[in-house]
């Protein structure tokens, strides 16, 4: 019982890292995905009205998991034929253990499509 009272708080550091740390990286899978989805949307709307405005509006709709308050959205194109166009999106992120703040930062993605 003693071994066991010494090894449980270290135990559930590790358990509480380990969650906090699969937030984190489904925060990251969902802003890539949402990223990737917003770009293929940028290179089929050049003939839209406001294809930027779209874009953007594609990037938020898929990044279901995160607030779209905190979300960062960049959108770079001419928006000529064969041209890239270059989708990039930030959200922050903070890693805590027990109430302190282990690492805290943001969560980058970018994506190049080529316009159609």
């Amino acid at each position: 019982m003693t071994e066991f009272a010494l090894v449980l708080p270290l135990l559930a550091l590790l358990l509480f890292a380990v969650i906090q740390f699969g937030i984190t990286f489904n925060h990251y899978i969902t802003l890539t995905d949402a990223v990737r989805a917003g770009a293929r949307k940028a290179a089929v709307s050049r003939h839209m009205k406001d294809p930027e405005g779209s874009t953007i509006a594609q990037v938020e709709a898929a990044a279901t998991d995160l607030k779209p308050a905190d979300l960062a959205v960049a959108v770079e194109s001419s928006w000529q034929p064969g041209e890239e166009v270059r989708v990039s999106a930030s959200y922050p992120y903070s890693i805590s253990l027990l109430g302190l703040v282990v690492k805290k930062g943001r969560l980058n993605s970018a994506t190049i499509e080529r316009v159609e």
